[in-house]
């Protein structure tokens, strides 16, 4: 058996071809892992010969149920069980739609809405389960009719009946339904042609070898979670150890401590878990920890903060960690999901720049010790097939290497538009430069400039927060609030406008870590109470401190702060806040305010 097989030697044109031929030639090959509890190994690992074999299995059952070309809904709890689906979907020649299976009630709207956008009349779930989703479907009569597949019970000598269907490049795998941190989820239709030419990205950027190995904790249903964490590593041929998004939020000590035991090479997460890392990783657990192996700290999903990966070194450099092993990366679901990145083996690339000139969609560099300078994290590896414009979003028109404009992307990993939506799809994947006519370009909504050849993202067009004719990033806010109290939870605050009597106003949400309680005198804020050993929190001061320090640091007057208990925001299954929703749970008086 040749256990160093690469996919980019393998003439293939669809993910059935590669995993078919992985089966083929490497069946006993380890290929994924999923550890209960982020902890214990599941009875047995998943080789490739047995996720053929699961795939086949479950195609056979789906082919005779006429699913063949139609939207099947994935509602798999994190696990084996969902990859063996999810690929059973793609041997079917079905187009898979990969959710996360609703916990309850709130869930069930972003539900809803795929299963009318995508017209599926058939979910794939486990025997485990179907009672608790049977529960959260049951008073919502428009989703009666559809039928339900346990794949853990489909006997596995269906798939000696399996028919390889018709498909090739242009086929649809699957529709990558966008996390909806700016707006209602969108189905994205992914090609396999997509989806190998992205692979073959990531193998370009990332320069992983099958004797790499992968530990992830992100959810399987996100771009990130499915593509880079489950479909990349069967591409290069090396093995995956998963585990539940909530075995990590619940302990991050457990996704080092897979690293640590699988001695693996390359994990990924947003920004945020490396900031919860430092905070609730103690000394004594960093002491067991051995990271030295790995070699690629990708950080990609949200926005990358200098300040973050430099902490995390500084943690966990006793533990191996090196500041060129860190791997920044940009993309999203549009384009399958890589679209640029940093270098392996050298640090980030990091621009100083003045807040002022980015109010004024300007690039003005400064010293790293202006009072009034932001850092920002570059992406300097560019592939010759992806192209990167910034335009003008008004005029349509190039921007100058000083000007901040909104990116736009071409390239063969771009997707072919959104599922039923044709008139968004036109906007969004068929933009044209209004002065020369190249085209057809993806309009990201991200806004950023390139600088001699380096990416540099500075946020979203539709979370910006426009007050008196000055551009101010949300997440500039947000950083500014977090650093105000450590009982304020990293990466759980929101910054926002809202129109009061015909003004934009700021508001600001900020969620309080659950140990801490509120006093009962004035000031008293931060000590311990030695008769509930909670710490103390006067809200109304924390509060102004609040307030005073976005005014200093920003020069805009917040119209209100509102502390809201753990848990309160809403967040993407990656984590990003969802700043529209949390507008309108504000503005409807949804959201539950803190008051320990």
């Amino acid at each position: 058996m040749n256990n160093s097989i690469s996919a980019k030697t393998v003439d293939t044109s669809t993910l059935v071809d590669l995993l078919c031929y992985r089966a083929l030639l490497q069946a006993n090959r380890h290929a994924y892992t999923f550890l209960r509890q982020g902890e214990s190994e599941e009875a047995r690992l998943m080789t490739y010969g047995d996720l053929d074999q699961r795939a086949r299995a479950i195609a056979t059952l789906l082919q005779s149920r006429g699913a063949a070309g139609k939207p099947v809904l994935l509602l798999h709890p994190p696990g084996l069980q969902y990859i063996a689906a999810f690929f059973g979907c793609l041997y079917a020649g079905a187009i898979a739609v990969p959710a996360y299976p609703p916990r309850s009630a709130r869930a069930m709207p972003r539900i809803q809405a795929i299963v009318a956008d995508t017209e599926a009349k058939m979910i794939l779930t486990t025997a485990e389960a179907l009672p608790d989703l049977l529960r959260c479907f049951a008073h919502i009569p428009e989703l009666e009719s559809l039928a339900w597949v346990t794949t853990n019970t489909i006997p596995g000598y269906l798939a000696d009946k399996w028919q390889k269907p018709e498909i090739g490049r242009h086929s649809l795998a699957f529709l990558q339904y966008t996390s909806g941190s700016t707006a209602t989820p969108k189905g994205v239709m992914i090609t396999h042609g997509n989806l190998l030419h992205n692979l073959l990205l990531m193998h370009h950027h990332c320069e992983q070898t099958p004797e790499s190995h992968m530990v992830s904790w992100l959810p399987p249903y996100h771009d990130m979670g499915l593509i880079g964490s489950i479909l990349f590593p069967l591409y290069e041929g090396f093995p995956s150890t998963l585990m539940s998004p909530l075995a990590f939020l619940h302990r991050p000590f457990r996704w080092l401590q897979a690293i640590t035991r699988t001695r693996a090479t390359i994990s990924v997460a947003p920004n945020f878990a490396y900031e919860l890392c430092v905070r609730k990783i103690t000394p004594e657990q960093r002491a067991t920890l051995d990271l030295s192996s790995w070699t690629l700290i990708a950080n990609g999903a949200e926005q990358v903060r200098d300040e973050t990966m430099k902490r995390f070194v500084y943690t966990f450099a006793a533990c191996g960690v090196r500041p060129e092993a860190f791997f920044p990366c940009y993309g999203l679901a549009e384009a399958t999901l890589m679209v640029t990145s940093g270098r392996t083996s050298s640090p980030p690339v990091v621009k100083t720049v003045t807040r002022w000139a980015l109010e004024k969609n300007q690039v003005t560099d400064t010293n790293p010790e202006d009072v009034d300078s932001r850092k920002l994290v570059g992406y300097d590896r560019m592939l010759p097939e992806e192209k990167i414009v910034i335009v003008n979003p008004e005029t349509l028109t190039r921007c100058s290497a000083e000007q901040i404009g909104e990116v736009w992307i071409a390239g063969p990993s771009v997707a072919h538009g959104y599922w039923n939506k044709p008139e968004e799809s036109q906007q969004t994947f068929q933009a044209y430069l209004a002065d020369t006519g190249d085209g057809p370009f993806l309009r990201t909504g991200d806004l950023g400039f390139l600088m001699d050849n380096v990416l540099f993202i500075t946020g979203r067009i539709k979370d910006m927060i426009i007050v008196r004719g000055r551009n101010h990033y949300p997440h500039d806010i947000e950083l500014t609030v977090e650093q105000c109290h450590p009982a304020i939870r990293p990466g759980c605050c929101a910054a926002l406008s809202v129109d009061v009597a015909g003004r934009e106003q700021l508001v600001i949400l900020a969620e309080i870590e659950p140990g801490y309680q509120r006093a009962e005198v004035t000031g008293q804020i931060a000590q311990n109470s030695t008769s509930a050993k909670r710490k103390m929190l006067d809200r109304e001061t924390l509060a102004k401190d609040i307030c005073w320090k976005v005014w200093e640091e920003h020069d805009l007057q917040a119209y209100k702060v509102m502390l809201v208990k753990a848990g309160s925001i809403p967040k993407t299954s990656s984590g990003k806040i969802q700043r529209r929703a949390c507008r309108a749970e504000f503005l409807t008086g949804r959201l539950e305010a803190w008051d320990a």
